[in-house]
């Protein structure tokens, strides 16, 4: 371990900022954070003490309201500079941070800055707010919004004090430094995940939950000063936070944001980074491209694209080859390793020496094609209830299939239906508000339920399902299915709705709709009453219209990106609802199994 890792004070720190601080003050000159500046065309590099200048000027603003001590302070940033100083300037407040997806719908926000009873929103621009406001919601503790972006126009008549942020915080420069109360056992963030209820549910995050998972991720991997993350998870991701973000702190690593999801490919190769952290999602796309690539190329090359992959995978499943196997693999690797497999890695900048998904399944094919080429990528387990990290593999520790062992001072047991329980000092202290929800999650003891069922195997953990039926997208966001089908045939449109996307990129809604209605909508829109009429882009669009007007309350996340509608009842004479008139979920995709690979096909 690099002697400029801080896994020591990591522990005696006690709080994410005191964390910060002696990560500055150990190494105040060294590379911390990279960002794209746009407007100069060029990367803007910080240090660790330019980054803590920045961090005050937030803390001298914030302090400045004189707020209690535990308030809540709602973030509304994409990814960069600013999201990390408000963040760290929270926590020296002794705030309580309320991350949020920067691209959420604004009812989904304004509930959750009622639900928080935030004091204060951050959030990059004037629509932005204009539209949360429109929203509707009651935010009656509100006292502060600030706009973090450079050319906003402060809008009139706000019933809210609304500020500039570059004015706001040269107003309050001349602040003393507000000291930094926060203890242990203190909220270090209220995180929203969505419920069984279809409402947010805000998981309470202490600094010892975080500080302890971020000592526990360093003990089960090597990361050093000199690492070099690339972000590209939104910082209101758990996984994001605590592995992208608390865990480079503590490295001393620089972490580079990612200017947009569209530039991954080029900043890889910009930037070159040695850890990657994402979801399913992205390594899905790189994926996507490779296969591409392929597509285009000669017989020749993909004949060895195929023999280094299968030859590579071979290396990491020993045992499902023989002796001469093995022996010809370990003979041909280095040259498919210098015709193949290294053209790979260099889509990814070169030098990754460990590539991590998280926050839902990663997709075998995936993973076979990069661990084959060489690519350290590794799956690993978590939830934002647990801070996130369960269990991981990792570079010299990997069995494909699974997700790794748990974490050091990490337990994992079995319950009933076999699913996973989880106890460590990670473990959230509970939902917002919610102690019910918090009983039935929280077990005695500090057991916390995860609601997947699972397998122990040799002191690894194997993920086989889960036992509620919560959505798990390609892109970590979760789900309910039952709120959301709700929603949707409130409108009298649609007698009946199912909603798929677990694995997947996007949630796709499947409808019956009411034939009276029905025919109604089809005159409207000038197309037939029968099957082609249905299938019709013109009648898809108005339906996904009016559903999205059913699902406005949702996360954008959870608002289906794809309908296909149908006249024809799913009943109990057909096998597709029980006698309680519940949808058999299993057999109703198994019925619609060419549909749906069609929607995810369309996109």
């Amino acid at each position: 371990m690099n002697d400029a890792s801080l896994s020591a004070p990591a522990v005696s720190a006690g709080t994410l900022s005191a964390l910060f601080a002696a990560r500055v003050a150990a190494t105040p000159d060294t590379p911390a954070y990279r960002q794209f500046d746009a407007a100069r065309g060029q990367w803007q590099a910080l240090s660790w003490s330019t980054m803590a200048a920045r961090v005050d000027a937030w803390r001298r603003a914030l302090g400045g309201l004189q707020l209690a001590a535990g308030a809540r302070v709602a973030i509304l940033l994409p990814n960069g500079l600013d999201a990390v100083a408000v963040d760290q300037a929270c926590l020296a407040c002794g705030y309580v941070p309320v991350p949020m997806h920067a691209i959420d719908n604004p009812a989904s926000i304004a509930y959750i800055l009622g639900d928080s009873d935030a004091s204060v929103l951050i959030v990059a621009g004037a629509a932005q707010w204009a539209a949360i406001a429109a929203a509707g919601g009651a935010t009656p503790q509100l006292r502060q919004v600030v706009l973090a972006g450079a050319d906003e126009t402060v809008p009139d008549g706000a019933t809210v004090p609304v500020a500039r942020a570059a004015e706001w915080l040269a107003a309050a420069a001349a602040l003393p430094l507000p000291p930094a109360p926060a203890q242990p056992d203190d909220l270090a963030a209220i995180v929203y995940t969505s419920g069984t209820t279809g409402r947010p549910k805000g998981v309470m995050l202490t600094h010892r939950n975080v500080v302890a998972n971020v000592e526990a991720v360093m003990a089960h991997f090597r990361v050093e000063a000199g690492d070099v993350f690339l972000s590209i998870l939104p910082l209101s991701h758990t996984f994001e936070r605590t592995i992208g973000y608390y865990l480079a702190v503590a490295a001393g690593a620089e972490v580079v944001y990612v200017r947009s999801i569209a530039k991954i490919a080029e900043d890889l190769r910009t930037v070159r980074p040695t850890i990657v952290v994402a979801v399913p999602r992205i390594y899905e796309r790189l994926y996507a491209a490779v296969q591409d690539a392929q597509a285009r190329s000669s017989a020749l090359a993909r004949w060895l694209f195929a023999r280094a992959e299968a030859i590579g995978w071979r290396r990491h499943a020993p045992n499902t080859a023989g002796i001469a196997q093995r022996m010809l693999d370990a003979a041909l690797w280095p040259l498919l390793d210098r015709l193949v497999a290294r053209k790979l890695r260099a889509v990814l900048g070169g030098r990754v020496r460990i590539a991590v998904s998280g926050g839902a399944p990663l997709a075998p094919a995936v993973e076979r094609c990069f661990v084959g080429m060489g690519v350290p990528l590794r799956q690993g387990y978590g939830m934002t209830e647990s801070s996130p990290v369960v269990a991981a593999n990792t570079v010299d520790d990997y069995r494909p299939g699974t997700v790794g062992r748990p974490l050091a001072g990490v337990e994992v047991r079995l319950g009933e239906r076999d699913e996973l329980q989880v106890r460590g000092p990670n473990v959230m202290r509970g939902y917002w508000k919610r102690p019910e929800d918090t009983q039935r999650t929280l077990l005695d003891g500090g057991w916390l339920r995860t609601g997947d069922q699972a397998a122990l195997e040799d002191g690894r953990v194997r993920i086989i399902g889960r036992i509620k039926e919560i959505i798990v997208t390609s892109t970590g966001e979760k789900i309910a299915p039952g709120d959301l089908e709700t929603a949707i045939i409130a409108d009298p449109l649609f007698e009946q709705a199912f909603v798929i996307g677990d694995n997947r990129p996007f949630i796709a809604a499947f409808v019956v709709l009411e034939p009276g209605r029905w025919q109604a909508l089809a005159a409207q829109l000038g197309v037939p009453a029968d099957a082609s009429g249905l299938a019709s882009k013109a009648a898809r669009d108005a339906a996904l219209q009016r559903i999205h007007a059913a699902t406005a309350s949702f996360p954008r996340y959870a608002m289906p990106r794809q309908v296909r509608l149908t006249l024809d009842k799913w009943t109990i004479e057909n096998g597709l609802m029980t006698p309680t008139l519940k949808l058999k979920r299993n057999a109703l995709e198994a019925r619609l199994a060419d549909a749906v690979a069609e929607v995810y096909r369309a996109g």
